[in-house]
């Protein structure tokens, strides 16, 4: 709980901390990179790969509702030991074939022990660990749509950009509980993120062998655009469904854009005549979460 007598910190210190957290990030990325989404969803995927008589079908859902094990799934994958013929895949089900039921199962079990039992750390940010993940699965969902029905990008692909658009989000998250000063303000921790969380999501894509397509169709996501979206790109893609997504409010943090600031494309009439559709991946994907 926040002490009412703490006085506020200056942007001075803010600065500091916020250079000191990204000294610390930097020097991570060099080793193994584990860190829980958030509270609900490592029980979630843990409950699920304990079982011993959950279906593939259930253990490809539920590890695809987790970004990070997603990304180690599909690295272990594409790796040299597994990917002899060197093509890499960006589905979680075709990763999970090549791998194996039991090998696939051990590696994201692992990734997930270690989360659940990092995650009641995040128990002070446990709101915006939850916004954000809502937010990355629906983007995820989105963007499958969107890729499906209005470009020939390979709609798989666009939901793993989803999916993986805000890792740097939740790397952050958990590395800032490290600071007492930010625990007891999570305001500006939201703020932190929101406008570090791309430069920092860059690096640890990156690190964790994410194809380079990925890495830049997710840079600058929430950076509003003024010429009006092709969707020729998988970039664009990516930027249709993070605002669709309710990935507004990400933008005005970012203070490029007013308060009232509303994204021409929520009203673009190819992306409305998709609003069902939205919806329907969107219930499909995050439901009972």
């Amino acid at each position: 709980m926040p002490n009412m007598f703490t006085p506020p910190k200056t942007a001075a210190e803010l600065r500091g901390e916020r250079f000191a957290m990204l000294e610390d990030i930097a020097r991570e990325l060099g080793s193994e990179v584990t860190f829980p989404i958030c509270f609900d969803a490592a029980i979630r995927v843990g409950k699920v790969l304990r079982n011993e008589a959950a279906s593939l079908q259930a253990v490809v859902h539920e590890v695809q509702r987790d970004p990070l094990i997603t990304a180690k799934l599909l690295r272990l994958a594409n790796s040299a030991a597994y990917n002899a013929g060197g093509k890499p895949l960006v589905d979680v089900g075709q990763a999970v074939a090549r791998l194996g039921f039991a090998t696939a199962r051990s590696a994201a079990l692992a990734c997930a022990m270690q989360q659940m039992v990092r995650s009641r750390e995040l128990v002070a940010f446990d709101a915006i660990a939850k916004n954000f993940w809502v937010h990355t699965l629906k983007c995820a969902a989105i963007a499958r749509v969107l890729a499906r029905k209005l470009t020939r990008i390979d709609p798989e692909l666009a939901m793993l950009g989803g999916l993986v658009h805000d890792l740097g989000a939740f790397y952050m998250l958990e590395r800032a509980t490290r600071y007492p000063e930010l625990v007891e303000r999570p305001a500006t921790v939201h703020y932190l993120v929101a406008q570090w969380h791309d430069s920092v999501g860059t690096v640890l894509l990156d690190a964790l062998g994410l194809p380079e397509d990925i890495i830049e169709a997710v840079r600058d996501n929430d950076t509003p655009r003024t010429p009006e979206v092709t969707m020729r790109t998988l970039s664009d893609v990516l930027y249709v469904a993070n605002i669709f997504a309710d990935g507004v409010e990400e933008m005005r943090m970012l203070d490029l854009v007013d308060d009232d600031y509303t994204p021409p494309e929520l009203s673009d009439p190819r992306f409305t005549a998709l609003q069902a559709e939205f919806d329907a991946a969107c219930d499909e994907f995050v439901s009972h979460w």
